[in-house]
């Protein structure tokens, strides 16, 4: 009769590798990507302003206030007001709210109809591709820039006109870089099998090739934010964009940037300040996501 020897080990595996707590899990990653946990801490503090604009002031960004014109920074008006009378600090505030919404908006859509465009692009192939890939290239011929101010003088100022130009600006160039990593997915054999078995065109794309060119998508979307947030402010100063009393620091920046500029310097500088910090921190957060979905940055 064999005998079964029981062997027991002494001790919990939790003891030889120990569970990382989260503190420790934030310090491995600000040690890993302090760039880019510098450009999130900018970004969740836009984010935290916007959310909790009216918690965080008390005042109106819009009421005017005729009697504190060009109050320079103080102890009542932190960053001082306007040539109407209002604080800076609350029209900062919450032209963080309308930077965040367009921005989003515009970007999230872009990235999205530009990954659905690249993607069909690439699997459909032959005269279609070609066709399309001749039409992006006519969209992306033109400077960012130029190509909103056309579509805005079009169809005119506003916030949803502003979100429509900017979209149509991002959707050619996510659809070009979704497309060449498209072409590789398209010929990994899963891809035939599925063809194989009779599944259709839209089963394959959404289940196979959609899944595996995400990385991609959110590296451009997150490159996208800052733009977005730079080219609504853009069309803003030129008073294309946002419109008054909608706090939106392109517009107070416009508001300041000339008249104002000796006199009363902060009217323009703390607009400014706000946009290249957003600017800033999205780029920041959008390269390290970069390093980190792609394995060739990431291997070294």
């Amino acid at each position: 009769m064999s005998t079964i020897t029981e062997v027991r080990v002494d001790g919990d595996i939790s003891d030889i590798a120990p569970k990382k707590t989260w503190l420790m899990v934030l310090g491995d990653l600000c040690r890993k990507q302090p760039i880019g946990v510098s450009g999130a801490v900018i970004v969740l503090v836009m984010i935290f302003a916007a959310v909790f604009a009216d918690v965080i002031t008390s005042r109106n960004p819009v009421t005017n206030d005729l009697a504190n014109m060009l109050t320079p920074p103080g102890a009542e008006f932190l960053l001082g007001t306007d040539a109407f009378g209002r604080d800076l600090l609350t029209r900062i505030i919450y032209g963080a709210r309308t930077a965040l919404v367009v921005g989003f908006t515009a970007a999230f859509i872009g990235a999205t109809v530009g990954l659905v465009l690249g993607v069909g692009s690439a699997y459909f192939g032959g005269l279609f591709d070609l066709l399309f890939q001749r039409v992006m290239d006519v969209f992306m011929a033109f400077p960012l820039i130029i190509l909103a101010l056309a579509v805005v003088a079009t169809l005119g100022p506003g916030t949803e006109n502003v979100i429509i130009a900017i979209t149509i600006t991002f959707a050619p160039q996510c659809a070009r870089v979704v497309r060449s990593s498209a072409l590789a997915i398209r010929e990994i054999p899963y891809v035939d099998a599925a063809r194989a078995l009779g599944f259709g065109h839209a089963r394959i794309i959404l289940r196979h090739m959609v899944p595996n060119v995400m990385a991609p998508f959110l590296i451009m979307l997150t490159a996208f934010l800052g733009q977005a947030i730079l080219l609504e402010a853009s069309l803003s100063y030129l008073g294309l964009g946002v419109q008054e009393p909608t706090p939106a620091w392109g517009l107070m920046l416009q508001g300041g940037a000339e008249e104002f500029a000796e006199s009363a310097p902060w009217v323009a500088v703390w607009p400014g300040v706000a946009i290249s910090l957003a600017v800033f921190g999205f780029n920041l957060f959008g390269d390290a996501l970069r390093d980190t979905l792609d394995p060739k940055l990431r291997s070294r």
